[in-house]
C-alpha cells in the first residue's frame, strides 16, 4: 500500500484483508451514486466512482470530500441484494468493504449489499481529483 504523499491524494492497492481493512476505513460513509457503479465482465473488473468523506483529514481540514475511484480486479461474479439498479440517479451510503474466502462484501446504509465473487484479492482506490469542502459530514451516534 502507498499514498501519493506529494499532493495529498489517496492512491492505495489492497492484497490482503488488512490493507482492505485501511481502505475500509477511508470508504466509511462514501456515497456512490448507482450510475457510477459497473461490473465489467469482459475485464473480470468491478469499478465504481465514490464521494468519500476525508477521514484522514480530520484535525487538518475538516469537512473534506473527494471523488475517488475503487477497482476489484479478478472479479467473476457480482451479485446486488436490497439495491434497486434502475434508479440509476439514486445515491448509496457505503458503510463497510469486507472479505473472507473469496467473496468481497460491500455493505450500505439502509441494507443494501454487493457481494463479489474473486479469484484473489487486488483493489485498487485513487482519489481523482483534490479534496473540496462539504456540507454533508458524516453523524454517527455512540
Amino acid at each position: 500500500m502507498a499514498d501519493d504523499e506529494d499532493s495529498g491524494q489517496v492512491r492505495l492497492r489492497a492484497r490482503s484483508l488488512q490493507d482492505l481493512s485501511v481502505m475500509s476505513a477511508l470508504l466509511q460513509d462514501a456515497v456512490v451514486l448507482i450510475g457510477d457503479i459497473a461490473f465489467l465482465r469482459e475485464e473480470n473488473s468491478f469499478v465504481l466512482v465514490a464521494s468519500r468523506y476525508c477521514w484522514e483529514c480530520d484535525g487538518k481540514r475538516t469537512g473534506m470530500r473527494v471523488l475517488a475511484g475503487l477497482r476489484f480486479d479478478q472479479v467473476q461474479k457480482a451479485a446486488f441484494r436490497g439495491i434497486n439498479r434502475k434508479n440509476r440517479n439514486q445515491f448509496l451510503e457505503l458503510l463497510s468493504v469486507n472479505y473472507a474466502d473469496g467473496l468481497v462484501a460491500m455493505h450500505f446504509a439502509g441494507g443494501g449489499a454487493i457481494k463479489l465473487e474473486v479469484g484473489a484479492l487486488s483493489v485498487a482506490l485513487e482519489d481523482l481529483d483534490a479534496p473540496r469542502p462539504t456540507t454533508f459530514q458524516p453523524k454517527h451516534s455512540l
